[in-house]
């Protein structure tokens, strides 16, 4: 469900507001009543609910699912012995 942020051109109030897309504007601000409570351009936010998301989903630093398996790869491969280590 997308976050939108709300600004009050009368009183100058900012407010974040979670609504559904669907949903009409809000105009009316709820600090002053006046109905100059409007949407702001910006990056609108989410929020991620129900079950199957974890804190950490998202969160990866770029890198690939086959860089991981490649370098577990190599660390099986150096920590076998070396010929005529043990003679």
């Amino acid at each position: 469900m997308p976050i939108y942020e709300y600004r009050c051109s009368s009183c100058g109030v900012q407010k974040d507001v979670m609504q559904k897309i669907s949903d009409t504007p809000l105009t009316v601000c709820p600090a002053c009543g006046k109905p100059t409570f409007s949407k702001q351009l910006s990056a609108a936010g989410f929020q991620l609910k129900g079950s199957g998301w974890y804190a950490t989903d998202f969160k990866s630093s770029g890198s690939k699912p086959e860089a991981k398996s490649e370098s577990a790869a190599n660390t099986v491969s150096s920590a076998t012995p070396t010929a005529g280590g043990n003679g």
